[in-house]
Formats: structure tokens, C-alpha cells, sequence
């Protein structure tokens, strides 16, 4: 019988701070070790969990990147709901699930929603039926860079306030800067993200407003695309949830007259269309942001002659994308029109959206940046990427 207890990182950090992304990074450099995801977002389509798979997470891959049947207990996507208060409906059957499992798991990583306290989560590892098979290596807090040296906290702090008014689960409401300030001061590591866009002035600026949020012993390790040492991210066995109760935080997560608020909804769309450029599907949808109220934007562009899918993401109007595994067979016969073409689809998050005119107008859009680049190169040349 194996009698040790699992790790588990948690990984919370404001949206678009890069918490995929990192987890991605230590997926791809697992290096035989058997990990087991929990990914908490928002939206009915898991394209977090998606990307994750991408990586292998979840599925068969062979020698050559194909990634085939998907593999049960790796992967769990916990949608419509911030983990942190709900954590005896979502969370517990979930570590139940991997108790069953536990001579298959080397480590657990949990990557929270945006909105997410880190403190009434880990908590919940002191309950007797988790304590006893699971301890939290650390709680990793991911910030935003360029965000915080503007004051901010998030790329984008209307999206974590749409967030935040739409959950029906959510029972805490208060500043930005007030939720920043409990993910740091759960936090056992801090990563300071997206260096590579912040000048050393700022750098310093973000790393002294950290620093005042955090303990002395904690670090801050500065990072770009969440490109770290899996040794400065696992293993660092810090038992979070034996001190977890000295924690400040802001959100009465030990209050008995803590409860719940009621929030308005706002809406997640998906919109689909055969694109041809990276180029293209990028102005398509910032247009698309520049004429509505859209804050987050994930999704999968199929791009003609490329055997790989292209993983778009955006937060306000900055977009990054990459190639990150081959399309199925599935997938392919999935998103195929009737003459063969492959459809791109994208999820876009935010208020008063309306599913057909976005629908409209991005197909407008596409066409519209379709004409510009025929214009710029009316010969075709040039890599369809």
C-alpha cells in the first residue's frame, strides 16, 4: 500500500497572467512524471483544457505528436464555477476520484480561475479524508507584469470583473487590487510574467509592490512564457495547508457571517469560420474587440496546408498564438465542411455579446483582412502562417 502523500501545486493568478501557459511548460517537461490536472474556468467549451491535451495530458500520443484516444483520470475540467467557493461540491468528488487512483499519480497541479482565493482552497487539503492522502508542495501565483507596472493587476480588470459578476457561485466581491493581494499572500513562489515586455524600471516597480505583499523567504522568479526549471516549480514541499491559516486575506475566508451575492450574467459565444492566414484570423478578431465588449477570446485556427492546430488566445487586444500539436482524424472530420475545408473556431468571453452578429461580423472581418493582404501581396506569395 503506498502510504506517502501526493503533492499538489495550485496555480491561481488573474486571467491572461499566463497560468495555462506555465502549466503547459511543466507538461511538456514532465519527464515521466505522472501528473493529474484540474482546470477550473469559465465557459461550457474547456479550451484550457484543450491546450492541455495538446500536451499530452489526458490522451494517448504516439512517437510522432498524433494525439489519439483520450485517457480517463489525468484530465478534470471543472466549468461554470470559482473553485474556491465551491469547493465541497466541485472539488471534493474530483480528489476523491484521485485518492482511487493514487498509486498512478506523482503530482497534482491545480490551475484555478481567475477570480480564485488560494486560501479557503487549500484549506480544504486539511480536511481528514484529503489530509491524509494529499499535501500542497505550494501555492504559485502568477502575476502579470506589464499589468501591475500599469496599475492594473490584470491585462484586462473588466474581464475579471465580468468574471466576477457572472459566477452565481462566487461569494466574494471587492476591489482588484484586494484580490491581488490575497493571491499573493497565499502564495509559496511568486513568478513575475511576461518580463520580456517590461523595462527594468518597471521590473523593479512590480517587484517591490510584490515583495511588500509577501513574506521574506518567498520568492519572486522573473519569467517569460512560463519558461522555468521544473525544480523551481515542484518539489518545494511547502505544506501550505499546515500554516495557511496565518495568511491575511481580505475575504472573511474564516468569517461565520461570510455569504454569498447575487451577480449579473454575461455571455460566452463561439464563433467558426475557415481562415486561411495567422495573420487574417489575428485582425479578424481584433476587430472584433474593437466593436464589442469582449475580454477574453481562446480558440483553434486550422490553417490550409498546416498540419498543425494554431492555439489563438487573446486578453483585451493582445493576442499571442502558436502551433502546439497535430489535428486528429477526429477533429479533422469534426470541423470539415462539406468540400473539405476546416473550420477555425474560437470562444469569446464578455457582456451583451450576440452569437449571430458576432458571427456576422467576424466573417465580415476575415473577409475584410483577406482583401487587405491580397492587396499588400497580389502575387499569394509568402507562407500561408
Amino acid at each position: 500500500m503506498q502510504l506517502r502523500k501526493i503533492p499538489v501545486t495550485v496555480v491561481t493568478g488573474f486571467l491572461g497572467s499566463g497560468k495555462t501557459t506555465l502549466l503547459r511548460h511543466i507538461l511538456q517537461h514532465a519527464q515521466g512524471k505522472r501528473i493529474a490536472v484540474i482546470v477550473n474556468e469559465f465557459g461550457e467549451l474547456g479550451i484550457d483544457g484543450d491546450i492541455l491535451k495538446g500536451c499530452g495530458i489526458g490522451c494517448e500520443v504516439d512517437a510522432e505528436g498524433n494525439v489519439g484516444a483520450e485517457r480517463a483520470g489525468e484530465l478534470y475540467e471543472l466549468a461554470n464555477g470559482c473553485l474556491c467557493c465551491t469547493v465541497q461540491e466541485a472539488f471534493f468528488p474530483v480528489m476523491e476520484a484521485l485518492v482511487e487512483r493514487r498509486d498512478q499519480i506523482d503530482h497534482v497541479l491545480i490551475e484555478t480561475s481567475g477570480l480564485a482565493l488560494p486560501k479557503p482552497l487549500v484549506q480544504a487539503f486539511n480536511w481528514p479524508s484529503i489530509k491524509n492522502s494529499f499535501t500542497v508542495d505550494a501555492v504559485i501565483t502568477v502575476v502579470d507584469g506589464p499589468a501591475a507596472a500599469s496599475g492594473q493587476f490584470a491585462a484586462n480588470p473588466a474581464a475579471v470583473d465580468a468574471q466576477r459578476r457572472a459566477d452565481p457561485n462566487l461569494d466574494h466581491e471587492s476591489p482588484l487590487h484586494e484580490l491581488f493581494e490575497d493571491q499573493l499572500s497565499a502564495a509559496d513562489l511568486v513568478i513575475l510574467n511576461k518580463i520580456d515586455i517590461l523595462d527594468p524600471a518597471d521590473r523593479a516597480g512590480v517587484e517591490a509592490l510584490i515583495r511588500g505583499e509577501i513574506p521574506p523567504h518567498v520568492k519572486i522568479v522573473p519569467a517569460s512564457m512560463g519558461r522555468l526549471d521544473l525544480h523551481a516549480l515542484l518539489g518545494l514541499e511547502a505544506a501550505s495547508e499546515d500554516n495557511i491559516h496565518l495568511r491575511h486575506d481580505h475575504h472573511g475566508a474564516d468569517d461565520p457571517d461570510h455569504h454569498d451575492h447575487d451577480h449579473d450574467e454575461f455571455d460566452s459565444v463561439l464563433v467558426t469560420a475557415p481562415v486561411a492566414r495567422r495573420e487574417q484570423v489575428t485582425a479578424a478578431l481584433e476587430a472584433l474587440v474593437a466593436a464589442n465588449t469582449i475580454y477574453r477570446i481562446k480558440g483553434f485556427a486550422a490553417l490550409p496546408g498546416a498540419a498543425m492546430r494554431l492555439v489563438v488566445q487573446g486578453v483585451g487586444r493582445r493576442f499571442d498564438s502558436y502551433f502546439d500539436r497535430r489535428w486528429t482524424d477526429a477533429e479533422r472530420t469534426a470541423l470539415s465542411t462539406a468540400d473539405g475545408t476546416m473550420q477555425s473556431r474560437f470562444v469569446l468571453i464578455g457582456e451583451d455579446l450576440d452569437g449571430a452578429a458576432l458571427q456576422q461580423a467576424f466573417d465580415a472581418a476575415l473577409a475584410s483582412a483577406a482583401g487587405a493582404q491580397h492587396a499588400a501581396n497580389p502575387t499569394g506569395s509568402g507562407a500561408l502562417v
